[in-house]
């Protein structure tokens, strides 16, 4: 059985899982850092180069499991692997922040969308090689193109 501990920790201004933008247009802008741990560090080797990072981390804070449920951008019934939802059969998260700079072990990013103290498991240079015309965003796609425009 594989157990997961974390490599460092999330500092942000939410406190709360209702500070977290949610829904249809929710922006990310939130800037804070991810704290890695000291025996770590040696692990942030040339982290610099890259604008972007996968951040893998826990709903720390979630309490149950839930396999199908609304979502706060069109209220319908979807699967919880086809959502974000906090409330997995294994509570993993995965977020892309904008890397703004490295201090030590102490990376400064945009993007957040974590709870303060919230643990990190993995970090990974964000890579795409899939074209934007082959994309396919399922349901949420049918949500955006119905929702009112400001």
């Amino acid at each position: 059985m594989f157990i997961p501990k974390p490599i460092g920790f999330v500092r942000s201004p939410y406190s709360q899982p209702g500070d977290v933008p949610r829904g249809l247009g929710a922006k990310h802008d939130a800037e804070g850092t991810i704290e890695v741990l000291r025996e770590f560090e040696p692990g942030l080797l040339d982290i610099e180069g890259f604008s972007h990072l996968f951040v893998i981390w826990v709903f720390d804070r979630s309490d149950r499991v839930e396999l199908t449920g609304p979502t706060p951008i069109d209220h319908k019934e979807h699967g919880v692997f086809a959502t974000r939802s906090p409330f997995r059969p294994n509570p993993v998260a995965l977020t892309v922040v904008e890397l703004l700079r490295r201090e030590g072990g102490t990376l400064h990013v945009k993007g957040l969308d974590m709870l303060d103290g919230t643990p990190v498991l993995d970090i990974k240079p964000y890579l795409s090689g899939i074209a934007a015309e082959k994309l396919r965003r399922g349901w949420l796609d049918t949500a955006e193109e119905a929702a009112p425009r400001p």
